[in-house]
């Protein structure tokens, strides 16, 4: 066998030796004409960078003052391109890294964050306004779904329209909400107005500038375009004007091909030198190649067939032997993952069985009439289901965390604002509880992060400092450490101990060894906690003396 596979690899080392002769020189002119299509390749995507660079400070600010220092950045990084930046009204605004000769008739593209080009930035929305610009708005687009209980939006609309009303209270919205409802009754005058120019009904809007009604089909064009001319003359003030791009090599030529006659002989000789080395490194590789490959296939065979595979005996320094390093790591690397799929498995089989187990017996006692089929049962099963929805929220939350998968939307924030909303939110839950919930933060204290997620952490916190501190105490605090702000969490509970306190991260503990759900969730909500925070360029931890209490400390960016 041994020597049937090395008469098999030196006659195909012959063949592709023999082979290499007739393809060398087509091979030369191939791998040129690539790297000139590669180079091309590297230019387009180039002047897809400058455009998006320019794209940015033109929805960062209200005009081009800056335009030369910006078109002089962007050539340090770009210098084989000569960029000409040229106003509507036909004045340079930049013209960086060429001659100054004469221009093309046409821009290689308008750079207007109103009107972004499609073909550059593929995923630019169907009205080609940049979601970056959000002008009198405060909120992203895409966290704008807030619900609004109070019927705050609907009481201005009808101020508006000077309806008689109440006190609509928008003094008591958040500062973001206010302005993001004053903005939108704006926008609403604009489109009010187009509409009244086609004859068309005044329509209102939601905050993602969707109709808030139905509108009929003959008019839907003509809507969205009033709403879309109406959003571009808002945001009009609050970015760059359009300004036209000209792209060129820096002498205003297009770039040279390479030049690959006259290089025959030197073809011819390196396809002669490639046979000698193919068959001479051919014959003594061959039986140094098949030994160690052998034991891998072995290995791998094992593996297929649903054992442990056992470690591949590694010698020298070469592909091989990296190889079989890889394939060890590999081999070890799976069974600890078989073991923590298992142990994942367990646990989340024993956090779904008590409440389907529950929710079986209930149904199957309404069944045979023992229970009735009253308020109180149908109560019960949805307590049982609520439980059941957490764990798989949780469990889903997890998983794009871990996948990296989160999508955040890091801004300032104050501090105080963020501890006073938190407090808000639980306090009727910790007076249920006994519970005397307290914050503190500096006025002047920002913190950078995601103001949903952060929500997220801080709930998870002060929502088990409660649990776990009837007739106590939980206070919530902000201040700046060096380049970070710690937020913490301090509660007057029974405490955790000190061999717990390593696990306190991990996915489905609980210092409830039982395991049972009367002192505790799901336990994958510190899991979380800490996912969260990592995502955010933060960290968390935890101290605690049981019996006394404990404090969970977060650690993000100032």
């Amino acid at each position: 066998m041994r020597r049937s596979v090395f008469v098999r690899l030196l006659a195909v080392a012959a063949l592709v030796a023999l082979c290499s002769i007739a393809t060398t020189a087509w091979l030369a002119a191939q791998l040129t004409r690539t790297s000139i299509e590669r180079d091309q390749g590297q230019k387009l995507a180039t002047d897809n960078q400058i455009y998006a660079s320019l794209l940015t400070h033109a929805t960062q600010n209200r005009d081009w003052g800056e335009a030369g220092q910006v078109v002089r950045t962007i050539a340090e990084w770009h210098g084989n391109r000569r960029i000409v930046l040229v106003a509507k009204d036909g004045n340079v605004l930049a013209d960086v890294g060429g001659d100054r000769g004469p221009l093309p008739a046409t821009p290689s593209a308008v750079v207007d964050p109103l009107a972004v080009d499609p073909v550059l930035v593929p995923d630019a929305p169907a009205d080609r306004i940049d979601e970056r610009v959000l002008g009198p708005f405060r909120t992203p687009m895409g966290f704008r779904g807030r619900e609004d209980h109070g019927k705050t939006l609907s009481c201005l609309r009808a101020r508006k329209k000077g309806l008689p009303t109440k006190d609509c209270q928008e003094n008591l919205l958040p500062p973001d909400t206010a302005a993001d409802f004053s903005a939108l009754l704006a926008l609403e005058d604009l489109a009010d107005a187009c509409l009244t120019r086609k004859q068309l009904p005044s329509v209102e809007l939601n905050l993602d500038f969707t109709p808030a009604t139905g509108v009929p089909g003959p008019d839907k064009p003509a809507v969205a375009a009033c709403v879309t001319a109406s959003r571009k003359e808002q945001l009009t003030p609050y970015v760059a004007p359009p300004a036209l791009l000209y792209l060129m090599s820096p002498s205003g030529t297009p770039t040279t091909a390479f030049d690959v006659t006259g290089n025959g002989w030197q073809v011819v000789g390196a396809a002669a030198a490639v046979l000698v080395v193919a068959v001479g490194v051919t014959a003594f590789a061959g039986a140094r190649i098949t030994r160690p490959l052998r034991a891998l296939t072995a290995a791998a065979q094992h593996m297929s067939d649903g054992g442990e595979a056992p470690p591949v005996r590694v010698s020298g320094q070469d592909e091989i032997a990296g190889l079989a390093k890889a394939f060890n790591t590999m081999a070890a690397k799976r069974a600890q993952l078989e073991q923590a799929r298992k142990a994942m498995v367990n646990d989340i089989a024993h956090e779904l069985r008590t409440p389907l187990s529950n929710i079986r017996g209930w149904l199957e006692a309404a069944q045979d009439g023992i229970s009735d089929r009253d308020p109180a049962l149908i109560a019960l099963l949805h307590k049982e289901a609520l439980v059941l929805q957490h764990v798989v929220d949780d469990l889903q939350d997890l998983a794009i965390a871990d996948a990296g998968a989160l999508r955040l939307a890091v801004e300032p924030l104050a501090a105080g604002a963020v501890l006073a909303q938190v407090r808000a939110a639980h306090e009727a839950r910790a007076a249920e509880a006994g519970v005397a919930l307290t914050t503190e933060a500096p006025q002047d204290l920002v913190v950078m992060a995601d103001p949903l997620r952060l929500r997220q952490i801080l709930d998870n916190l002060v929502a088990n400092a409660v649990r776990y501190s009837p007739g106590g105490s939980v206070a919530i605090s902000a201040s700046r450490q060096g380049h970070e702000v710690a937020i913490t969490v301090a509660d007057t509970g029974m405490g955790i101990a000190a061999e717990d306190l390593p696990y306190v991260f991990d996915r489905f503990w609980r210092a409830d060894k039982s395991r049972t759900r009367s002192t505790g969730g799901s336990g994958l909500g510190l899991a979380i906690v800490r996912k969260l925070a990592e995502a955010q360029g933060g960290s968390v931890d935890v101290a605690s003396t049981l019996g006394e209490g404990t404090t969970f400390t977060l650690r993000l960016p100032s």
